[in-house]
């Protein structure tokens, strides 16, 4: 089913509805999940929330066209909407971006006019709980221009049987910088993007979802290897977030032949590649 929205939702509202029906809910991965396909035709990119995104991930300003992750941000309202409904089993609150695959088939110009369509594609049993699907859709005229598959954990018991992590990391890649992430990335980036979900925010509400301090934003990790590493207009991005950030950090950025990683305190963060795609 398809449900055409007159305008975007309004994410505290959206946040607080999710926060306050997350205790009721009982996550597993064959529960029924909300068919829905929500578009929003008529988008247009705020100039001030794309300089101050452009800004706290490390993108040139003022190029004409959106950072490649930015189209994230206009399909996450739609996210939210229809993953803090009743409907949805996986509680809101706590719930970790675990991989995000997208692909831009051209740039798109920061004065263009879009159409945004998500949907929940699936949920999918993980080692560590259950993982839901969602797929972002972006066209301009008609044209399909920008597309993602994001998956989201909501950490519970399991029967052990889900498929189990690859047991080696590749081999590292060399360093190419290194970086300090100031504690209040989390604030700032929530600002920006919309996505104010405690365990980025404040140590203490990190606390209540057992991280010892707040942590970045998956999507701020990636955003930010690929502000340094650098995209064609049609390119395809998969990126795994292995590690949470704890903040503040310093980190150590690497790439070469494609692929970017993002290393702290022995530990491997994230992981990704970049490769051209047809436009």
């Amino acid at each position: 089913m398809t449900t055409v929205l007159t305008g975007a939702p309004r994410l505290p509202a959206l946040l607080a509805r999710g926060a306050a029906l997350s205790p009721f809910k009982r996550p597993r991965p064959d529960a029924e999940f909300p068919q829905t396909r929500l578009v929003l035709p008529g988008v247009r990119v705020d100039p001030a929330r794309l300089a101050a995104y452009e800004e706290v991930c490390g993108f040139p300003s003022g190029g004409g066209s959106v950072p490649v992750t930015y189209p994230h941000l206009l399909g996450f309202p739609l996210a939210m909407r229809l993953m803090s409904a009743r409907e949805f089993p996986l509680p809101l609150l706590g719930l970790v971006h675990t991989s995000i695959e997208l692909t831009r088939h051209t740039a798109l110009p920061a004065s263009g006019t879009y159409e945004v369509a998500v949907r929940v594609d699936r949920l999918e049993p993980h080692r560590r709980g259950t993982e839901a699907v969602v797929v972002t859709e972006v066209r301009s005229e008609d044209r399909l221009v920008w597309e993602s598959s994001s998956r989201y954990l909501a950490r519970h018991r399991t029967d052990g049987t889900a498929p189990s992590a690859p047991s080696e990391e590749p081999k590292p890649l060399p360093a190419v910088a290194e970086w300090e992430v100031p504690g209040d990335v989390g604030r700032r980036y929530g600002a920006a993007s919309g996505d104010r979900n405690p365990i980025h925010l404040h140590p203490l509400t990190a606390r209540l979802f057992g991280f010892p301090r707040a942590i970045a934003h998956g999507m701020w990790t990636v955003a930010r290897c690929l502000a340094a590493h650098g995209t064609p207009d049609a390119v395809r991005v998969r990126a795994g977030f292995r590690a949470p950030v704890l903040l503040p950090a310093t980190v150590t950025y690497a790439a070469g032949d494609g692929r970017f990683e993002l290393r702290g305190d022995g530990r491997l963060h994230l992981a990704g590649e970049v490769y051209p795609a047809a436009s």
